[in-house]
């Protein structure tokens, strides 16, 4: 983000006012909106576009190479050191499904942690400095970004929807 751009904050005291507010933004074509809620609500995520989580990609490619990482290393096993135990063939699939299937979760697991990590975009280089301690207290946030000859709109449509506060960030700070 460059620092020629600005950005307003608007605090709300309804859940329909915050969505409002970020559907008309949209609708206007701002796209770097951030939303501060004091807990998760489905609504303000649909208005921010956001579709479903990639997270569950993450777990089922762990997943399935964990369970063919646990089937190749026992049967490595088995054809490099062979014991014949009770008549039993050399490669036996029905006593590895126990391996596989610890694998198959340890993978995911695995999978999973870096999934989420990976779009949370973890370690966070900038602080994010646009907050307001209210945010955590019932009140919910919507932080818009733009160019300094477009925030004059964006200002206008927070307004519309009526907030409770509404602060503009002259430096041009980070959201994070």
């Amino acid at each position: 983000m460059s620092a020629t751009r600005q950005g307003v904050l608007a605090s709300y005291d309804f859940v329909d006012s915050t969505v409002e507010a970020i559907t008309a933004l949209r609708k206007e074509g701002f796209e770097e909106i951030t939303a501060f809620t004091p807990c998760p609500e489905h609504e303000i995520e649909h208005a921010l576009g956001y579709g479903s989580s990639p997270i569950r990609l993450f777990t089922l490619i762990g997943g399935l190479t964990g369970t063919a990482t646990g089937f190749a290393f026992t049967i490595f096993s088995a054809t490099d050191w062979p014991l014949v135990t009770g008549g039993k063939p050399i490669v036996s699939i029905p006593a590895y499904v126990v391996i596989a299937f610890e694998m198959t979760i340890l993978f995911g697991v695995f999978a999973t942690v870096i999934g989420v990590l990976w779009n949370m975009r973890v370690p966070v280089l900038k602080p994010n400095v646009v907050y307001d301690p209210e945010l955590s207290a019932g009140r919910f946030g919507v932080y818009v970004t733009a160019p300094p000859e477009r925030l004059a709109a964006a200002r206008r449509i927070l307004e519309s929807s009526h907030p409770s506060r509404l602060e503009e960030d002259p430096e041009g700070r980070s959201h994070g």
